[in-house]
């Protein structure tokens, strides 16, 4: 069943959007790529910069969608009711806690529609909300997929609320947001190639150009080899390697690993560590840098594999052919991501310090 809005559904198609998506990738790539080129070489303006850009692409995104949003705000919402088919808690650890809904949708001037929304409720108002309830909604005409529940509606709509009796619509009424499709994945993934790519071209010479015995004997440690791995340490990276046949998800492997970049002290921060099946690297805070890290023996390495077991079973992404473990504390708190590729698509699902899963995202 289709449902007629009366409006063309935004997409992510449109040439204004895929610029857009372009850019972001860009800026994604080239900050990351001057954070770890900066920190490589000892650049403190191209470090700097890597850690202001993000800041400042977010407040000029912000203050250009300044018109667009007071154009939505200006546009009076859609009152409805709804029946609440299902609903269920999807976490919180506060006093609100996000609640997934299905809901049927009737519009007075239009057919009804099923939609899937998440919206936080107050533990002390949980219990108002239960299957086959009668709510009042509310959403954009133009994109009847954003509806919210209406938590203390007015007096009509509550009394109409009370007594109406909603009838169930097939799920194949479905409404849902349209989808970004391949062009705007492919624009905002060549945008973080091309960022990256021009940081590590403009620096080319300072990241390969340089004679490893022309620098000081306390800016690089002589390298461990040994037939089942190969340590690389520098003051502000470090990598290791392992041998055919082993994997940093077999037990201890990480610990060891660590021991053998970190000297086997607890102080040393970094601002990222990136875990493949066989290469682990370490990108260390430089010092008298001014930004925030962490631990990197903090991490929750016990929860790795498990965290890769849920992306490669649990959301689609089965057979894969790689996986790859990003922990880092750029700005904000700590977050662990894994992405895991295989046949079917592309998986992920981010987590907390403690490996808590905070947020997944199925194979596509």
């Amino acid at each position: 069943m289709t449902i007629d809005t009366g409006a063309t559904p935004p997409t992510h198609n449109t040439p204004v959007a895929l610029a857009r998506g372009f850019l972001t990738g860009g800026v994604v790539g080239t900050s990351l790529a001057a954070l770890v080129v900066g920190g490589i070489v000892e650049n403190a303006p191209l470090f700097a910069t890597g850690l202001v850009l993000p800041a400042v692409y977010g407040l000029l995104f912000f203050l250009t969608g300044m018109p667009r949003r007071a154009r939505e705000a200006a546009v009076v919402p859609s009152t409805a009711l709804a029946t609440i088919e299902r609903l269920e808690a999807v976490g919180g650890e506060t006093s609100d806690i996000p609640v997934r809904f299905e809901l049927t949708v009737a519009p007075d001037d239009g057919p009804a529609y099923r939609v899937e929304i998440t919206q936080d409720i107050n533990l002390v108002d949980l219990p108002d909300y239960r299957p086959r309830g009668v709510v009042v909604v509310q959403y954009p005409p133009d994109r009847p997929w954003r509806v919210v529940i209406v938590k203390r509606p007015t007096p009509e709509w509550e009394d109409r609320a009370s007594s109406a009796r909603l009838d169930s619509v097939p799920g194949t009424a479905r409404v849902a947001a349209p989808p970004e499709g391949c062009a705007f994945g492919f624009v905002v993934l060549l945008g973080l190639l091309l960022g990256a790519a021009a940081v590590v071209l403009l620096f080319r010479v300072d990241l390969f150009g340089r004679d490893a015995a022309e620098k000081p004997p306390s800016a690089v440690r002589p390298s461990a080899s040994s037939s089942s791995s190969t340590t690389t340490v520098s003051s502000v990276s470090g990598t290791v390697t392992l041998g055919p046949g082993q994997s940093f998800l077999d037990k201890g492997e990480l610990d060891r690993a660590l021991d053998s970049l970190t000297k086997g002290g607890d102080t040393q921060q970094a601002l990222t560590v990136v875990v493949q099946e066989r290469l682990l690297s370490v990108v260390f805070t430089p010092a008298g840098a001014q930004s925030p890290g962490f631990a990197p023996r903090a991490l929750p390495y016990d929860s790795f594999p498990a965290l890769v077991e849920e992306a490669t079973t649990a959301l689609g992404a089965r057979s894969p052919r790689t996986w790859q473990i990003t922990a880092e504390r750029l700005t904000g708190s700590l977050v662990i991501r894994v992405v895991v590729t295989g046949a079917e698509g592309t998986a992920s699902l981010e987590a907390d310090g403690q490996g808590k899963v905070v947020r997944r995202v199925p194979a596509q």
